[in-house]
């Protein structure tokens, strides 16, 4: 059943990853997958531009049909296999209405993110400011404060219940990086807890970014 999907995608990047989670929690191991390098510029080669003209990986496709966001791949999965490995999306109203939050507020926390530790690649020198970098830090953190009281509010450890639902899928990744990027634990417990606590799941252990097993984390994020 998985012989007929093809996977790109990039080591540590929460949006590949995302796909490769919910393709080991839908028990469709055995895709086709290849490894490509960011720093290599490989995201931007024929192969990637034929299946995703963003030049963006994840790259995905079932069949012929072709989803290159990592949200809409991962919505998909679940929708067409929803018989298939563990069930995603909760049949308590409740719960299905948080995961569908937390799904969508994970795109605020990953900009936010992206603001702060990309801000001299993505600025150019001469427009770079301190006051910016702040700014930008400031709303990073009140965003990080924001999901340690999630995780404190939320029963049963998962971030819209007691099940694991999508909403893990989506926005682990995203915390994984935070705490790559030297979040401390001992000033977020509840995202740390969290954090340490899925580390095992066989989904995410399965798909542990290889890099990552490889070097060790950066602490652009430890003062936080």
């Amino acid at each position: 059943m998985a012989k007929d999907m093809t996977l790109l995608w990039g080591s540590g990047s929460p949006p590949c990853w995302r796909v490769m989670i919910a393709l080991e929690e839908k028990n469709l191991q055995g895709y086709n997958q290849k490894l490509l390098s960011f720093e290599k510029m490989e995201h931007k080669s024929k192969e990637v531009m034929d299946m995703n003209p963003r030049g963006q990986l994840p790259a995905f496709k079932h069949g012929n049909l072709t989803l290159n966001e990592s949200y809409a791949a991962c919505l998909y999965l679940e929708s067409q296999f929803k018989s298939q490995g563990n069930k995603l999306i909760p049949d308590c109203p409740t719960e299905q209405a948080t995961m569908y939050q937390r799904m969508f507020e994970g795109l605020a926390l990953m900009q936010k993110l992206a603001d702060v530790i990309y801000y001299n690649w993505k600025v150019p020198e001469g427009e770079r400011h301190d006051s910016a970098l702040k700014r930008n830090t400031e709303v990073l953190a009140a965003e990080v404060k924001l999901w340690e009281g999630y995780l404190q509010k939320t029963p049963g450890g998962f971030l819209s219940g007691k099940n694991f639902s999508l909403a893990d899928v989506i926005v682990y990744p995203v915390i994984a990086y935070l705490f790559r990027f030297g979040l401390c634990e001992e000033r977020y417990s509840k995202l740390a807890a969290y954090y340490q606590s899925l580390k095992d799941r066989p989904s995410i252990k399965a798909t542990w970014p290889p890099t990552w097993k490889e070097s060790p984390g950066q602490e652009a994020l430890k003062d936080l």
